[in-house]
């Protein structure tokens, strides 16, 4: 399988860059969160990973994607938002498999908060009624028979939720929860200290902004201020320059723009990353660099898949 990555993506100005983009790494496998792969599945998804493709920090990655000298079938591995999961389970594997990984953090969040679409995950697993009554903020009626249907339900409700103005959906999704008798603070997310202790086991550490908005529904100013304070408090809890970012939610034209990538350059980052479902190459804008979500389940429709995205550049 390596000879075929290496064909498609060869070494020097024609390489391709692939980046892998993940959430969370669960312990076991979890009804309630079906895209999220248990430490079972990562296990294999490394393990392909490690021996299909040259991986590296997405730092490294972005300066050599530029000065056209990747390896052949180069990779990076990167992880959205926080979650303690990723010290805790996500880590240890990638340490077996010698696969260095970025990490983007909205630092809101930290030390005991809950991102808002947590809030509503978790008021679809705690809700005891047949059915989840969201009238009230516009997002409908849910039924809640079996685990299919809460999930059926919360993904409903963050597709529309995920686009109210900023401080409402946040005011909303923490209603949401409260009438569901979720608990007021988490373990979800990591520990200022548990990410000290990440990054100074080796991984990388991006910014994410503060608490992580749609910058697409922000003005200019705001938008600019949620990524200069994600930055800061980073390099605060670290004590080093940050110089990666990831725009939240991700999608380009309708979650960020190029404005939102020259805010990034201008606050001191050197490449930033979109969730644009395509490989990286030397053509590419280094401030909207694509990623890949992995949602396969099995080895041979993920490797399938990192072929055909192979196939797509942006």
């Amino acid at each position: 399988m390596k000879p075929l990555f290496r064909l498609l993506s060869p070494a020097g100005p024609s390489a391709k860059l692939s980046i892998f983009i993940f959430h969370r790494v669960l312990p076991v496998a979890d009804p309630l969160l079906p895209f999220e792969p248990s430490a079972e599945q990562f296990d294999w998804i490394a393990r392909f990973i490690a021996r299909t493709f040259n991986v590296m920090p997405l730092g490294e990655a972005a300066r050599r994607l530029q000065t056209g000298t990747l390896p052949s079938a180069a990779a990076a591995v990167t992880f959205d938002d926080g979650y303690a999961d990723n010290l805790l389970v996500a880590w240890p594997i990638l340490k077996r498999y010698g696969i260095p990984a970025t990490f983007f953090i909205a630092t809101a969040f930290l030390e005991g908060g809950r991102m808002w679409n947590d809030d509503v995950i978790e008021a679809f697993r705690f809700a005891q009624t047949e059915e989840l009554d969201l009238d009230a903020f516009g997002l409908g009626r849910h039924p809640l028979g079996d685990a299919a249907e809460r999930v059926r339900g919360y993904e409903a409700v963050l597709g529309r939720l995920k686009y109210f103005e900023h401080r409402r959906r946040s005011e909303v999704a923490r209603e949401i929860a409260v009438r569901c008798a979720v608990p007021a603070t988490s373990e979800l997310m990591m520990t200022h200290q548990q990410l000290r202790t990440l990054h100074g086991e080796g991984a990388e550490i991006g910014g994410h902004t503060r608490t992580h908005p749609i910058l697409e529904n922000l003005d200019d100013a705001a938008a600019q201020r949620e990524i200069i304070a994600g930055k800061r408090e980073l390099e605060e809890l670290l004590g080093e320059p940050v110089r990666v970012f990831a725009y939240p939610n991700g999608v380009p034209g309708r979650d960020c723009s190029a404005r939102h990538g020259e805010m990034a350059r201008q606050a001191g980052f050197t490449a930033a990353v979109t969730t644009r479902q395509a490989c990286a190459n030397g053509a590419s804008d280094i401030f909207q660099l694509p990623r890949f979500t992995p949602w396969d389940r099995t080895p041979l429709r993920f490797a399938l898949r990192s072929l055909a995205t192979l196939a797509r550049t942006a």
